[in-house]
């Protein structure tokens, strides 16, 4: 992987995070904090999904790559407020 896609999954993983802040609602990790998260969960939802099939959602790669992340963002960001409680 070379350091500009490195950089792209960051950024992709912060929008995630911000996303996933604002689906998520309550008591939050906030904005940073969201991201951190937003940016695992790009990370996991990068590895997860295409090997449970999902490979495309629009057809439009950096689009699915947000989308992508912001659902592992999500999740991840969920499990961690109810662990978190």
């Amino acid at each position: 992987m070379t350091f500009e896609a490195v950089i792209i999954w960051i950024l992709i993983g912060i929008i995630a995070g911000w996303i996933a802040g604002k689906v998520v609602q309550g008591s939050g990790f906030g904005l940073v904090g969201d991201m951190v998260v937003g940016i695992i969960g790009a990370v996991i939802a990068g590895w997860l999904l295409p090997r449970l099939g999902i490979t495309s959602i629009v057809r439009q790669p950096l689009v699915d790559n947000v989308i992508f992340a912001a659902i592992g963002a999500i999740i991840l960001l969920v499990v961690l407020r109810l662990i978190k409680r």
